[in-house]
C-alpha cells in the first residue's frame, strides 16, 4: 500500500529518534548505576529496551507500507546529569520531545489522508500519556522525599519494574 512522501520521510524520521531515545536511556542508565542506585538504573534500561522495540514498530509499520526505512545519524545529547533528580528530568524532556514528534506525524497522516495510519500512531500517542505520567511520578516522588533514605526507598521500588 502506496504511503505518502512527506508521512513516510516523518515516520522514517521517528524510527531515528526511537533509536536515539534508547541511547539516551542507556546513558542515563549508566550514570544511574555509577551514582549506586541500580533499581533506578534497571528502570532505565527497561526503557531503553522500550525505546528499541518502538523504533522496531514504526520501521515495521513502513515496512508493512512498502517503504525501506533508513535510519539517520543517531545522535544523543550529551548529559550533563549528577543527580538521580537530575536523569528523570532529562527522561521527561526526552519524552515531551517524543510526544510533539508523534502528534506531528499524527497531523501529516491527517493532512495527507492517510487514515490508515492512525490507529498505528493513536496507540503511541496514548502510551506517550502514560510514560510522560510515570516519569513525572517519579520527579514528584523524589522532590517530596529528598536525599538520603527516601531516594534509597524509591530507587528499591524502580528495581521492580
Amino acid at each position: 500500500m502506496h504511503i505518502d512522501e512527506k508521512l513516510s520521510t516523518a515516520l522514517n524520521n521517528q524510527v531515528t529518534a526511537e533509536l536515539e531515545a534508547a541511547m539516551i536511556y542507556l546513558q542515563l542508565s549508566y550514570i544511574l548505576e555509577d551514582l549506586s542506585l541500580t533499581g533506578m538504573s534497571n528502570w532505565m534500561k527497561k526503557q531503553h529496551a522500550e525505546e528499541l522495540e518502538h523504533a522496531q514498530a514504526f520501521a515495521q509499520h513502513l515496512l508493512d507500507r512498502g517503504y525501506t526505512p533508513q535510519i539517520g545519524d543517531i545522535n544523543p545529547p550529551k548529559l550533563d546529569v549528577t543527580t538521580a533528580l537530575e536523569a528523570f528530568e532529562a527522561a521527561l524532556g526526552h519524552e515531551q520531545k517524543v510526544t510533539a514528534m508523534i502528534r506531528e506525524i499524527a497531523l501529516i497522516s491527517e493532512s495527507v489522508k492517510d487514515f490508515e495510519s492512525r490507529p498505528f500512531l493513536d496507540g503511541f500517542l496514548v502510551e506517550q500519556i502514560e510514560e510522560e505520567s510515570s516519569v513525572e511520578e517519579i520527579i514528584n516522588r523524589m522532590k517530596f522525599a529528598g536525599d538520603g533514605l527516601g531516594l534509597l526507598y524509591i530507587d528499591k521500588e524502580l528495581a521492580k519494574r
